[in-house]
């Protein structure tokens, strides 16, 4: 039989202080999902808990990428964790953090063959050197997830023992739920020369959330993907109902709409795995969002373990 193990990934590396001093809430979402109701809803058959790394502001020796050397560190006891669940048969579901935590994912993943990704974020973090001016600010990895995974970046994050090439090879991403690709200053903009398959939110609200999914599943059906992480950032939600994120923002998905695609794709697709990230508790002081948050996970969380039995 196959269980959801729960894992508690309490990162805030890859997040920028939002002023000096300041260190970033959403390595509190573990516990606070978990106050919410979260684990008794979905039942898990273990709970792995990861230790808090230490944040630092500044600039670490040898990387333009904040908390880089921490970052990997983490990545790779996370990783190890990840695959360790997936090798009892089990499905990990883990609940960072920012959104760093894919790395190790994604690493832990790869240690079973080729993995492709559903990045469902209302952003495509996809800052890299070859788009912004590493020398004159640190990088903050959880706005770089996705270019990292795809290989673009610092080694120190972009090669992983073990692992030929990237996490994910490009053509294995669907980017699902970015809002700022028809800004005028959009940051982004080399992501439209890759191969990674992108539907923004303005097209899932236009064409509904049944229709994406199935274009989803065709696109994983024509790169013949058998093994699929679902990496789910909560800022994909529309900061009218989910304004307790690092990036708020509009357009986005609603609870509902949320909780039809991660239902849909986990029933559909062979997910093998899943992380949740950037909730924030520190902007959530009375735990109304993390309640909704946590009922919204554990209706479509579960559907990933019914299509395995």
């Amino acid at each position: 039989m196959v269980h959801v193990e729960m894992i508690e990934a309490p990162s805030n590396l890859g997040l920028r202080p939002l002023y000096p001093g300041h260190v970033p809430g959403a390595w509190r979402a573990p516990e606070a999902l978990r106050k919410a109701g979260l684990y008794s809803l979905l039942q898990p058959h273990g709970v792995h808990a990861l230790p808090r790394p230490a944040y630092e502001e500044g600039a670490q020796p040898g990387t333009r990428v904040r908390n880089g050397h921490t970052i990997r560190r983490f990545s790779e006891d996370l990783a190890g964790v990840v695959a360790q669940v997936l090798a009892a048969g089990n499905v990990p579901v883990v609940i960072g953090g920012d959104c760093s935590v894919l790395l190790g994912c994604l690493f832990g993943a790869r240690r079973s063959g080729r993995c492709g990704l559903l990045h469902v974020d209302g952003h495509s973090d996809f800052f890299h050197p070859g788009n912004y001016d590493s020398s004159t600010r640190l990088g903050s990895a959880a706005g770089m997830d996705l270019a990292l995974a795809t290989g673009r970046g610092e080694p120190l994050l972009t090669r992983w023992d073990g692992v030929p090439g990237p996490l994910v090879e490009d053509g294995d991403v669907v980017q699902i739920g970015e809002r700022d690709e028809l800004d005028p200053g959009y940051a982004y903009a080399d992501i439209k020369a890759t191969e990674i398959r992108r539907i923004p939110v303005r097209l899932v609200k236009q064409v509904g959330i049944a229709r994406c999914c199935q274009e989803v599943r065709t696109h994983g059906e024509e790169r013949g993907l058998t093994r699929v992480w679902l990496h789910v950032d909560v800022d994909v939600l529309d900061q009218n109902v989910m304004p307790a994120v690092d990036s708020p923002g509009s357009p986005g998905l609603t609870f509902a709409e949320l909780e039809e695609l991660m239902g849909d794709v986990c029933q559909t697709m062979p997910v093998v795995g899943v992380d949740v990230t950037i909730y924030d508790p520190e902007r959530d002081p009375d735990g109304t969002y993390a309640l909704q948050l946590a009922t919204c996970l554990a209706s479509s969380l579960r559907k990933v373990v019914e299509e395995k039995l």
